[in-house]
């Protein structure tokens, strides 16, 4: 299981946005609800995964995506209405918070135990549609001819 939390930050690792996408089975984006654009690039964020999603083989159902709006604190300065946030979250299927991380850490440690415990939990149904490995399909074989044979009459 692996989780992606995305900063607004530069990345100082090789390897691009796109190339973190695919690899992850959850993911956090935050937005300030005091800062427009940075709503307007979680926003672009969202799309790019779910858009990324579309184009890989390998995913058969959506990742996990929790859109949180930051900065609940500063709300007398809000440019991001939480009517916004939760539209954007049901139109791509996010889980919707809205918080003050200075304020309240308790609600921030929720929502990264929720995103394990969903994230494990989407795993652990993955892995249960998988087919058998190898090894498993050859025991079966095996055990299909050199197995009690069937006395014929």
């Amino acid at each position: 299981m692996s989780i992606f939390c995305l900063f607004f930050q530069a990345c100082e690792g090789k390897t691009s946005v796109n190339d973190q996408i695919h690899w992850a089975d959850g993911f956090i984006v935050v937005y300030d609800i005091s800062d427009r654009s940075s709503f307007l690039t979680a926003k672009a964020i969202v799309h790019l995964i779910r858009e990324l999603q579309l184009g890989s083989a390998k995913r058969s159902a959506d990742s996990l995506i929790f859109l949180v709006g930051n900065k609940q604190d500063l709300c007398h300065m809000r440019e991001v209405r939480r009517e916004e946030g939760q539209c954007l979250a049901a139109e791509s299927h996010c889980q919707f918070y809205e918080l003050s991380a200075a304020e309240h850490h308790q609600e921030v440690a929720l929502i990264f135990f929720k995103m394990v415990q969903s994230a494990s939990l989407g795993s652990k149904a993955k892995d249960r549609r998988r087919r058998p490995s190898g090894s498993k399909s050859m025991a079966k074989l095996i055990n299909n001819v050199f197995g009690k044979r069937r006395k014929s009459v």
